[in-house]
């Protein structure tokens, strides 16, 4: 590039949106299928597809365990695989602040190109475009993800049965905690960093070895007590939870307690949770365990048809000393703008 900022020329079409084209994302996504430069990308698949897009408009760029980069393909790809799927393409839109470094746009690109070679998906067609100072916040990414469906049914929110088992695949509310702390420049007593991952490979051996798997959902806005209702509501069930089971880091709760925040409402962007019969659990838990994704991988409650245990939709939350308290759906934002 000649400058040291991305100017409104490099969103023209003209000859320094090909230099920034080619000098940045061609260069980091290179493949065959993107190489080609057509206006859409021919892709050789067969079969039922799963396919999500997703906006990625977090602030700051960058924070402990990722950047809007990595966010925007685990992000994506994480929604495809909850459907089941194998992630194999995503695209990538980029709406750039005028003004915007030049090294800060190739760092966000090179953290893209990392996340899509670890979660073993390619680059295939994208867009850019450069808006006038002041008209967004340094930068926003869109990205679509597409794969191929493995599980037969796929896992969907409406097949949670009474008797099944609730599990996650590991600590609650990293994310949208660390996201805080960056924006509001606070320190915590232990180092806390985003769980920012690609969970497709888990849930690629999940779907080898289980089969049957009722749900499949990643826990990111409103967190897992948000998450789970909408669940219980798809399936008219009644999701009761166990609160000492339930993995939060120190960190996280001492940093939720300090500020007033809920664990259970915050941002994951690396965790999924996983439902399935009670004589799966067992097996389900040593697949997520056995990856580095999903260590601290837990069974945190149960299904149950809604009558004697609550009304259809609901959440309860068995609390340590034995009460029980109602998981409502999260009302407004505790932090806004967390992906």
């Amino acid at each position: 590039m000649s400058t040291d900022t991305i100017l409104l020329d490099a969103g023209s079409g003209g000859r320094a949106s090909q230099r920034l084209i080619s000098q940045c994302f061609l260069r980091h996504f290179d493949n065959p299928m993107l190489a080609v430069m057509d206006d859409a990308a021919t892709l050789d698949m067969a079969g039922p597809i799963a396919m999500s897009t997703d906006s990625y408009t977090v602030t700051p760029l960058f924070f402990p365990g990722g950047s809007i980069g990595t966010l925007a393909v685990h992000g994506t790809v994480n929604d495809v695989a909850m459907m089941g799927a194998r992630p194999r393409y995503i695209t990538c839109a980029c709406i750039i602040e005028e003004g915007l470094p030049v090294d800060t746009l190739e760092r966000v690109v090179a953290d893209m190109a990392a996340a899509a070679r670890t979660a073993g998906v390619q680059v295939v067609t994208g867009d850019t475009k450069v808006v006038p100072r002041g008209c967004c916040d340094k930068m926003f990414i869109n990205t679509t993800g597409i794969g191929s469906i493995m599980a037969r049914p796929a896992p969907s929110g409406h097949r949670a049965c009474s008797g099944d088992a609730v599990l996650v695949s590991g600590s609650m509310g990293d994310h949208g905690l660390t996201i805080m702390g960056c924006r509001e420049g606070l320190t915590f007593d232990s180092a806390i960093t985003s769980d920012s991952a690609p969970l497709n490979h888990m849930v690629a051996a999940l779907v080898e070895e289980i089969g049957d798997i009722h749900v499949l959902r990643d826990p990111t806005r409103g967190g897992l007590a948000t998450t789970l209702n909408e669940i219980a509501q798809q399936s008219g069930v009644v999701v009761e939870l166990e609160e000492t089971s339930i993995p939060v880091h120190a960190g996280v709760k001492n940093g939720c307690s300090f500020l007033g925040l809920d664990p259970l409402y915050l941002a994951n962007e690396g965790k999924l949770i996983c439902i399935v019969p009670e004589a799966c659990a067992a097996r389900a838990l040593e697949i997520m365990r056995a990856s580095p994704y999903g260590r601290d991988a837990a069974r945190v409650g149960t299904v149950h048809a809604a009558g004697q245990h609550g009304r259809p939709g609901q959440v309860l939350l068995k609390t340590p000393i034995g009460g029980k308290r109602l998981l409502s759906m999260l009302e407004g934002a505790q932090l806004p703008r967390i992906c």
